[in-house]
C-alpha cells in the first residue's frame, strides 16, 4: 500500500493505493480513517499524482467526474451501492430509500446508508450527494460540514468557505 497526504480545502485527504488501483480517499480523522494508516509508506505513484490532480481540480470546480481504476473491494451489495453512487449527476442529490428500490431492494435503505457511510473513495464515488428522504442533509463519514460545502460547490452557489465542527 502506498499512499500521499494533499491539502485541500477541506483539509488533508490521505489517497491510498494498492497496485491494482486506488485503494481508497479519505479526510484525515473522519469515520472509518483506515486505523494504520499511519504506518503506511508515503511514496508518490503516477496514479496517486493523477488522484490528486483530479481532486483537486474537482474542489476548484474543474472537472465533475473522476477517471481513476479503483482497487476491488466490499462486499456484493456494497459494490451495487457504490456502482449506484457513480450514476448520480454532479450537482444532484439521491436519497437512500430511492438507491434502494432503485437496486430493487426498497426495503433496505438503512443497508444502503451503511454501504454509503463505509464507501472508501471519498469525492471519487460522490456519497455526498446521499440526504435523507425529505431531502435534508444525514450523515457523511467527512462531517457535515464538509458535505454542506461539497454540495454547495456543486450547486454553485458562491460558498466557498469551509468552518470545521
Amino acid at each position: 500500500m502506498n499512499c500521499i497526504d494533499i491539502e485541500t480545502p477541506l483539509g488533508t485527504m490521505l489517497i491510498a493505493e494498492d497496485g491494482d488501483g486506488l485503494a481508497g480517499l479519505w479526510f484525515t480523522g473522519q469515520r472509518h480513517f483506515p486505523a494504520d494508516a499511519s504506518n503506511w509508506p508515503r511514496h508518490r505513484t503516477s496514479l496517486l499524482t493523477d488522484a490528486e490532480s483530479q481532486v483537486l481540480a474537482y474542489m476548484e470546480g474543474q472537472r465533475q467526474t473522476f477517471d481513476l481504476p479503483l482497487a476491488t473491494q466490499g462486499t456484493p451489495f456494497q459494490q451495487s451501492v457504490w456502482q449506484y453512487l457513480q450514476t448520480i449527476p454532479y450537482g444532484e442529490r439521491h436519497s437512500y430509500g430511492q438507491i434502494a428500490r432503485s437496486l430493487k431492494k426498497p426495503a433496505s435503505a438503512r443497508a444502503v446508508g451503511r454501504a454509503v457511510g463505509t464507501n472508501p473513495w471519498t469525492l471519487v464515488i460522490p456519497c455526498h450527494r446521499v440526504v435523507g428522504s425529505n431531502g435534508t442533509l444525514t450523515g457523511y463519514a467527512g462531517g457535515l460540514e464538509r458535505k454542506k460545502w461539497l454540495l454547495a460547490m456543486e450547486a454553485e452557489s458562491g460558498q466557498k468557505t469551509f468552518t470545521p465542527n
